[in-house]
């Protein structure tokens, strides 16, 4: 059995080899592994993906970043930067006056970009450096695909809210204050109804088991 002084010694090995460790200690942000745990931990519907865990470390990496040079970011602002400095939608034009913005108020974009995590980083963190092991529940299929669509609609929701901030920001379109509204249904071609994904799925099918 390893010795205290031993344990210690793996644990500070494996922080050291983790980037995300590094980032945490760097940037001062020590609540953000706790946070992310429990973000990954959490099976309802404000649980979060390893990629959306990525956007979500990277993004304070970047408001750390904003305001030590001395932004002052408003709502959004940050989550929005992020997506034009990152989302491959967006056109180099724009990503680089996104750029050129924050070099200008002294942030070391450059920089800030190789510090980006990947979700393999998140997950070796969490994994290697907290211990973490996600409780999967291969028994249900239904069950954990429900989740993943669920999450899948809150992170289009999330990039359709900041492209349109951005256009509405730009005086690209006129908009006033808005939310998204994501309809997702299914029409079965063979019984001739229409769910919504979420029902369809918590009452395990459409009506086509009731026709003879």
């Amino acid at each position: 059995m390893p010795s205290t002084s031993d344990s210690e010694q793996e644990d500070h090995t494996r922080q050291s080899n983790s980037k995300l460790s590094r980032l945490i200690d760097e940037y001062d942000l020590e609540e953000l592994g706790e946070r992310i745990e429990d973000y990954w931990l959490d099976d309802t519907d404000d649980g979060y993906s390893l990629r959306e865990l990525a956007d979500y470390v990277n993004q304070q990496l970047l408001r750390t970043a904003m305001r030590d040079a001395g932004m002052n970011p408003l709502d959004g602002e940050v989550e929005n930067t992020y997506r034009l400095l990152t989302d491959d939608d967006v056109s180099t034009g724009t990503r680089t006056q996104a750029h050129r913005r924050l070099e200008r108020a002294g942030v070391d974009v450059d920089q800030l970009d190789a510090d980006f995590v990947s979700r393999q980083a998140v997950h070796t963190y969490l994994t290697s450096v907290r211990g973490v092991t996600y409780p999967t529940d291969n028994s249900d299929p239904v069950t954990t695909e429900a989740t993943n669509i669920r999450r899948l609609k809150r992170r289009m929701t999330t990039m359709t809210d900041g492209k349109l901030t951005h256009l509405q920001n730009a005086d690209h379109i006129t908009l006033g204050e808005f939310e998204i509204l994501l309809d997702m249904r299914v029409l079965c071609e063979d019984c001739g109804n229409q769910y919504q994904v979420s029902d369809l799925l918590e009452q395990r099918g459409c009506e086509c088991a009731n026709l003879d």
